[in-house]
């Protein structure tokens, strides 16, 4: 009974087994191993490619913030509308971003957010003691800066005549307003108690010909 049992086993396992080629033998060319007839190149294919997914071989990794980048540090903006601006930093927000402000009343840099890539650590720090954390907190989730989006429907007859007209500049709703005199409030009480900090808030950063930036200490 065993043995019948184990030879049924094996009839098994050979039939999964990928079946075996044939060698014949061709006149005087020799021996020739021919494939089995289910290993061979298919006739047909099929009109449309197979999408394949794409494999990705970068691998997520978390951001790594530089250590000179701490909150109460001045940095400089390398990139973008203010660049060469001078601003303070007040949170690292996800993915690399960092939350600045310039003051506004001092330079008119709004509370922004700008890539921890485009700005440069200085060796000035500004303190942040006394700074409404919940207002720092506010402005830092995702949705804040978000656009509004518009109404998107057919126009009228008074908007399709209205289109050559100049459109009014968009004003900052009342409440980021609020927010950036919030913060900038004690930040500047903070900053004027330091001689000339407002003053080096205020100028640009620029390079002058001759000047060696990986000489220069920040």
């Amino acid at each position: 009974m065993s043995a019948t049992l184990e030879a049924n086993k094996n009839n098994r396992q050979g039939a999964s087994e990928a079946p075996a080629s044939v060698k014949k033998q061709f006149g005087k060319g020799g021996e020739r191993e021919i494939p089995h007839h289910s290993q061979k190149a298919k006739k047909w294919y099929p009109a449309e490619d197979e999408t394949k997914p794409k494999k990705v071989r970068k691998t997520i990794r978390p951001t790594r913030v530089r250590p000179s980048l701490t909150p109460g540090t001045i940095l400089i903006l390398l990139a973008g509308r203010f660049r060469g601006k001078r601003v303070i930093l007040l949170k690292h927000l996800s993915q690399g971003v960092l939350l600045v402000t310039g003051p506004f009343k001092v330079n008119g840099v709004p509370l922004r957010r700008v890539n921890s890539r485009y700005v440069i650590a200085t060796s000035v720090k500004v303190d942040l003691n006394g700074i409404d954390e919940s207002t720092v907190e506010k402005v830092a989730t995702d949705g804040y800066f978000a656009r509004e989006k518009g109404k998107k429907g057919k126009q009228g007859e008074e908007e399709f005549f209205a289109q050559g007209e100049k459109t009014e500049k968009k004003k900052p709703s009342s409440d980021r307003a609020n927010d950036q005199k919030t913060i900038d409030k004690t930040l500047i009480a903070n900053i004027k108690k330091e001689q000339y900090l407002i003053q080096y808030l205020g100028s640009s950063f620029s390079l002058r010909k001759g000047d060696r930036p990986h000489e220069m200490k920040w």
